[in-house]
């Protein structure tokens, strides 16, 4: 039986990352991204329509329309980013998106944006586990912000610069602070 360890990670498995189906599995994706994301980096940025179909390539999983990520960028786990339309992240984009991503529709990313699904077991570091971020539509995320693992980000809600957020944001609300908190409702 051929175990694909993408999902059962998104069930909630937990890996030793030197486990055989682990390795083989996870570091092909991850070496595969991460010469992805070299070429795309150092490609001009005038080149935009060869960033594009090396983005697509990338996100293998999504049909990236409409949307951009301006290089400089990296991203773990391409097969595991589900972007939907018209999404803009600004550069030095980080995804460690093991435990999946999913952006939907609008979505703005400022710059420096790091986004981390992956959470190692304080007793033994090399166990991994991760949680599913899901960032919905219109919602824009700030600069230098960091969302964990396991976070929802609400539809029209807005996160501040330097936020490291911890918990869900609701629909149409404004989260700023370390950790992040809801400071305010948008009408």
């Amino acid at each position: 039986m051929n175990i694909n360890v993408f999902e059962e990670m998104r069930k909630g498995a937990a890996y030793d990352i030197r486990q055989e189906d682990y390795v083989e599995q996870v570091h092909s994706e991850l070496n595969r991204c991460a010469s992805l994301c070299q070429k795309i980096n150092a490609t001009d940025v005038n080149d935009k329509e060869s960033i594009l179909k090396q983005e697509k390539e990338l996100l293998s999983n999504t049909e990236f329309t409409d949307s951009y990520f301006t290089p400089p960028f990296q991203i773990d786990c391409g097969n595991r980013v589900f972007v939907g339309k018209n999404v803009f992240a600004n550069h030095n984009l980080t995804m460690m998106s093991l435990g999946t991503i999913t952006i939907e529709d609008g979505v703005m990313l400022g710059p420096e944006v790091g986004l981390f699904t992956v959470n190692h077991e304080p007793k033994n570091i090399r166990t991994i586990m991760t949680k599913e971020i899901r960032i919905k539509k219109n919602a824009w995320i700030g600069a230098r912000v960091s969302i964990l693992p396991g976070v929802t980000i609400g539809e029209n809600a807005i996160v501040g610069t330097g936020a490291v957020v911890t918990k869900d944001v609701p629909d149409n609300c404004m989260a700023v602070g370390v950790p992040a908190k809801v400071v305010k409702k948008l009408d």
